[in-house]
């Protein structure tokens, strides 16, 4: 019987389940958006219960619509969106309140007073992060501090919590499994990732009993089974990651100085940095990429809040399109956003320059700035906020870089592709496979099981599709980005304004 690998991506908008053959071909795939929750300006929240039963269905679905059955499915990967947190009653398992999503700020005020009290050096040094409402640390100090009677049950031992992975793999095992990767677990806040355990002094800071955390693991190993209600064999889970590490492994970036970035949501920039972590002296962040047979790999990365969104935001808040792929088309009836520029901070600034009170502006507006210079500037912005994380790595690492491997939904943007390479500089390539994200996933459970045999094997399935070589002539280009710095500027100053 021929078997295949079920790979789980429960993104920020959609669940997703794609099937893989062992040439990294996929087979077969289902999505679904869920609901997305807005309860006040700056608060984002998820139905944790929604994302579960929907990404249940979506596998069920993939595996279904090509006659497949669970005897096909050798194992399970399983990549999700970070740092979004869920707290859950551990004998009834269900949340006590919605998922806090990584886009939230509702705890910047608190992360403020933990930078004014002189953390910030401190929490760098254990976890390689910097203090900001994006981690799940302080959301799930909220979630005790506001919902009625949850400190009282997590002292007691009767409340867990878990970032999206965790939740998943819960309930796939009703309840037997509670664990989180190594790649999950350094995003919260709680994680040193020098000692590669759970930190007791980063748990008192943020008021969080230990017996809610989950068991953390390597990011390819058979962890367990499948509860035997879900499907009719038990299928084994063998591999997760946080969504762009997921990335990092599925862009095959496994030597040290290999740069990836991925455009979804976010946009999100690993650079493999080798097995010592090093602490970024520009604003960047460091995190596990993975660890596979007992060795583990760092990486430096930077976070752009609002990538892909920005597009989506022109669809759904300015209606100038009707949907996300018309983008390019709108973008390309004028040669260049003619001096309009756009930072699209709707959730803060991300890295290297890390306010999380700056909110998205534009400038450089006349009566000659039509929809097509607002949709090239929007294209622009992405690009643009791609190159300052680029320039931090580089002036961190010693590393020029000479090559972005690319993946994610706005990759079959020419345009933007060809402006980013024009940007950086920097050749960009886009793969054969852009579904990296997923494929990691796949790659870390088929190796934890043995389907492909090692990294070799899997590296000859990584194919180039195009690349994108930079324009000669910088003339032009130097002057936007000078344009951009202006930008960025003028928006720090008017964030700091009461």
């Amino acid at each position: 019987m021929e078997t295949f690998i079920l790979a789980l991506d429960q993104g920020t908008t959609s669940c997703r389940a794609v099937i893989f053959d062992k040439s990294g071909n996929i087979i077969s795939s289902a999505q679904k958006e869920f609901t997305q929750f807005f309860p006040k300006p700056g608060w984002v929240e998820h139905d944790a219960t929604e994302i579960w039963t929907t990404q249940l269905t979506m596998a069920t679905e993939a595996v279904v619509k090509k006659s497949l059955s669970s005897e096909n499915i050798a194992g399970i990967g399983i990549t999700n969106q970070r740092e979004t947190v869920v707290v859950w009653d551990r004998f009834t398992g269900k949340p006590i309140y919605n998922a806090i999503v990584w886009q939230d700020k509702r705890t910047a005020d608190f992360c403020d007073e933990l930078k004014n009290k002189g953390k910030s050096e401190w929490i760098r040094q254990k976890t390689g992060l910097v203090i900001d409402a994006y981690f799940s640390g302080t959301k799930v100090k909220w979630i005790l501090d506001n919902v009625e009677g949850a400190r009282a049950k997590a002292n007691a031992g009767d409340l867990v919590m878990g970032t999206i992975d965790s939740w998943l793999i819960w309930n796939m095992t009703k309840g037997d499994l509670h664990i989180t990767d190594v790649t999950n677990a350094c995003r919260t806040l709680l994680f040193n990732i020098n000692t590669l355990d759970w930190d007791e002094e980063l748990l008192d800071l943020f008021t969080i009993p230990k017996s809610m955390l989950p068991q953390v693991k390597q990011s390819s190993e058979i962890y367990g089974h499948t509860h035997n209600s879900l499907f009719a064999a038990k299928i084994p889970i063998a591999g997760i990651a946080g969504d762009q590490q997921a990335a990092l492994f599925g862009q095959m970036c496994t030597r040290a100085g290999m740069v990836k970035n991925t455009y979804g949501t976010g946009c999100f920039m690993l650079m493999n940095i080798g097995d010592r972590p090093i602490v970024s002296k520009n604003n960047l962040l460091t995190s596990i990429a993975w660890q596979i047979n007992g060795k583990t790999e760092y990486a430096l990365e930077g976070s752009i809040f609002i990538a892909g969104a920005v597009v989506q935001w022109l669809r759904d808040g300015l209606k100038i399109i009707n949907s996300s792929d018309e983008v390019e088309k709108l973008a390309s009836m004028v040669e260049d956003s003619d001096g309009v520029y756009f930072v699209p901070a709707f959730a803060g600034l991300g890295a290297p320059h890390w306010n999380q009170h700056a909110q998205g502006t534009m400038f450089g507006l006349t009566r000659g700035s039509t929809d097509a210079h607002i949709a090239r500037a929007a294209l622009d912005a992405i690009a643009f906020q791609t190159m300052d994380i680029l320039k931090a790595m580089e002036a961190d690492s010693g590393i020029s870089i000479k090559e972005l491997r690319v993946d994610g939904g706005a990759t079959v943007n020419n345009l933007l592709m060809q402006f980013q390479a024009d940007v950086l500089n920097t050749t960009t390539v886009k793969p054969k496979i852009v579904e990296t994200t997923v494929m990691g996933a796949a790659f870390l459970a088929g190796l934890a099981i043995g389907y492909w045999q090692d990294l070799e094997e899997i590296q000859d399935i990584w194919e180039t599709d195009v690349s994108y070589i930079p324009k000669q002539d910088r003339t032009e280009i130097k002057s936007q980005i000078k344009g951009w710095y202006r930008a960025i500027d003028a928006l720090e100053h008017w964030s700091k304004s009461d």
